[in-house]
């Protein structure tokens, strides 16, 4: 027989009852009567299953950090400014995600994604040679002084109207059958990443621009007396923007006047009887261009007999090209007529490239010079449908100079 403990004033009054296994058993507590508390220290704790937070717990586990390579991955695949690199740290950001346990998958992913269709993207632009044309936009709309916008054969206008001055910016094309006031016949393009300066830049346009003219405008006669060489160079400003294009250009030398009409007479407009006779004359043209600047013979004699043996060879060269070629009925007489004066031409010419002294000099110069006289070539220009009005002394062509007495040649 079992003896229950002396009751306490923690333990409740009445007899002791065991544990019946099976059963969850709770301490019994004295029961207030109706209407009073419980003594401290009697009341019954919550009997809920719960068991209460422990001293230093929040009631929340801290969350893992973003990942840093994960937030710049995503900011350069929407930019689209580096899709190589923010490609690289979406997937490096994954990898470090899945190792440490941080947040941020979502927008590594997203970065990688946007990256990589972006990186697809420039790769396309290269190959198509996109970048280029935009490049060159750039470039042209940086600096409105640019000569880019212009091409060979375009016919365009200036704001006022002019070709002359400080560069012109902002010209307009136009139809070059209309009145305008330039066209151009050439563009080529410098050289060097430093800029020459403006003499240098300006002495290579001259130089050049005159040499082009016989490509786009093969017959000289045909370029009014009014119209002479123009061209737009690159300022300093604008070859800082990759600008290195020079545009050579026809205009009016009256101010005030325009052009009407392409100026342009190449093979493009030309037949081949045409295109044959002025390759021809152009060979004696270039010759006849190098005359020295010494204005007199006396003052130079080895330099006017070195520019005789250049005009004999140049003749010796058209005139094989003219025998050379099969002429139609209307121009074939004509042109031997032409090729029988350049053959006698030429012996008058070598004779002065051998002169000893001045005098002998003028007298075969005089003659080779009377037989070279552009009026001798009008006939074979009118049956061939060229122009026939020879230009005067000093307009455009390669056959300005003066040899001693002065001369004024274009064949």
């Amino acid at each position: 027989m079992s003896i229950p403990p002396p009751p306490g004033p923690h333990q409740p009054q009445g007899p002791y009852q065991p544990p019946q296994s099976g059963q969850p058993q709770y301490p019994q507590y004295p029961q207030a009567p109706y209407g009073q508390q419980a003594p401290y220290g009697q009341q019954p704790p919550y009997p809920g299953p719960y068991q209460p937070w422990g001293q230093g717990y929040g009631p929340y586990a801290p969350q893992p950090p973003v990942n840093g390579l994960a937030v710049a991955s995503l900011v350069l695949g929407l930019l689209c400014c580096l899709p190589g690199v923010g490609l690289v740290l979406g997937l490096v950001g994954l990898g470090q995600i899945r190792k440490r346990g941080e947040r941020g998958r979502a927008m590594a992913v997203t970065g990688s994604v946007f990256s990589a269709l972006g990186l697809a993207l420039w790769v396309l632009v290269l190959a198509t040679g996109g970048a280029a044309e935009f490049w060159e936009g750039v470039k042209e709309g940086a600096n409105d002084s640019s000569s880019l916008s212009l091409s060979t054969g375009d016919c365009f206008d200036t704001p006022d109207g002019t070709l002359t001055g400080d560069l012109v910016s902002d010209v307009t094309v136009v139809d070059c059958g209309k009145a305008h006031d330039g066209e151009v016949f050439a563009t080529y393009r410098l050289k060097g990443s430093d800029y020459p300066g403006d003499d240098s830049v300006g002495d290579s346009a001259d130089r050049r621009c005159y040499g082009l003219e016989d490509g786009y405008a093969m017959d000289g006669w045909a370029i009014p007396g009014d119209v002479d060489v123009y061209y737009f160079t690159p300022s300093q400003d604008s070859w800082e923007y990759g600008d290195r294009e020079v545009a050579c250009v026809f205009g009016n030398t009256t101010e005030g006047r325009t052009l009407s009409g392409s100026l342009r007479n190449d093979e493009s407009v030309l037949d081949n009887d045409q295109v044959a006779y002025l390759d021809a004359a152009h060979v004696l043209n270039s010759a006849l261009a190098t005359v020295p600047e010494a204005e007199y013979v006396e003052d130079d004699l080895p330099g006017y007999r070195q520019w005789a043996g250049r005009v004999t060879t140049a003749l010796g060269k058209q005139t094989a090209m003219l025998r050379a070629h099969g002429w139609g009925p209307d121009g074939k007489k004509p042109v031997n007529d032409l090729v029988a004066d350049l053959d006698r031409a030429r012996t008058e010419w070598a004779k002065a490239a051998k002169a000893t002294d001045a005098d002998t000099y003028y007298a075969h110069y005089d003659k080779g010079s009377s037989l070279l006289d552009p009026k001798r070539t009008v006939t074979a220009r009118k049956a061939l449908g060229l122009a026939t009005t020879p230009p005067s002394s000093g307009d455009g062509g390669g056959g300005s100079g003066s040899g001693g007495s002065g001369s004024g040649m274009e064949v």
